[in-house]
């Protein structure tokens, strides 16, 4: 699926949002921090096929909301 969007609201300072390659072996490609109510749009293209999120972010896909970092 590419060209799928997501969109990143920081619910906290330093939160790192880190794309992750597609392919035979996953890797690290590219990382962002965000500080308290920075909002990123990411999209999953040819070379990306996982986002992970470290920290608490709010995140908004065609699939619904989701608060990540929360307990």
């Amino acid at each position: 699926m590419y060209g799928d969007f997501v969109v990143i609201k920081a619910k906290e300072n330093g939160v790192n949002v880190i794309g992750l390659t597609r392919g035979k072996d996953t890797r690290f490609h590219h990382s962002e921090k965000l500080d308290k109510g920075e909002v990123m749009i990411a999209q999953f293209t040819e070379h990306t096929s996982a986002i992970k999120i470290r920290g608490k972010a709010e995140v908004l896909t065609r699939h619904g909301r989701i608060e990540a970092g929360e307990s």
